[in-house]
């Protein structure tokens, strides 16, 4: 979690539609829309590559501050649309906050450790919704693995959640289910296949004599 905020100098956009967007890319530019309460959205573009450097460092819930011209806008990423075959950002949405202001966000789930040997897992839910100050949006939270046997798993109310911040994914969301390794239950399946076909069979042989 970081409170570090990254300022980007937009420019004013005043033309749209297809042309204007590929000319602003070409341009080296994206187009951003800033939404905000009660005031109509502010059309802008911003670089590249700073926006681009911006989102990597503080991930797709960055809390960013945008110069328009001289005013001050505090945002959080709305949406992001991305080039399916570069990968980079096309357009994207900004939502104007306040410092104190508290939102619901999605943050990515990664794991950590191992499970007990012998135990495969499975993450079900990469992300899960929280209720934070803007200021105090974690980056990521993490699921423990240490230890965890077959049958186990990882609820969203088991991730520990940074002081401030409180769950709104459903309590009991799944989001790491601990398994047998595949190998393991198809032996498993194939053992009690086999006891169970070996009385039927005695059973055919006695009946024969």
């Amino acid at each position: 979690m970081s409170t570090d905020i990254t300022t980007l100098a937009a420019q004013a956009r005043n033309e749209f539609g297809k042309g204007a967007s590929r000319r602003l890319r070409v341009a080296g530019r994206v187009p951003a829309v800033i939404y905000a309460s009660h005031q109509e959205p502010i059309h802008v573009s911003l670089d590249r590559l700073e926006l681009t450097a911006a989102v990597r460092k503080h991930g797709s819930n960055a809390l960013l501050s945008v110069d328009a011209e001289g005013e001050d806008h505090l945002v959080l990423i709305k949406a992001i649309d991305q080039n399916v075959l570069t990968l980079e950002i096309d357009h994207i949405d900004l939502l104007a906050v306040n410092r104190n202001e508290t939102v619901d966000v999605d943050v990515h789930v990664i794991v950590s450790g191992e499970p007990a040997p012998g135990v495969e897992y499975i993450q079900d839910a990469d992300t899960i919704t929280i209720e934070a100050n803007v200021l105090n949006i974690p980056e990521e939270l993490t699921a423990v693995l240490d230890g965890k046997e077959i049958g186990d798993q990882i609820l969203a109310s088991d991730i520990a959640l940074p002081e401030g911040t409180t769950l709104v994914s459903d309590a009991d969301l799944l989001v790491v289910n601990f398994i047998a390794p595949e190998n393991n239950a198809a032996e498993a399946d194939a053992a009690a296949a086999s006891a169970t076909e070996a009385p039927a069979e005695e059973a055919a042989a006695e009946s024969a004599e």
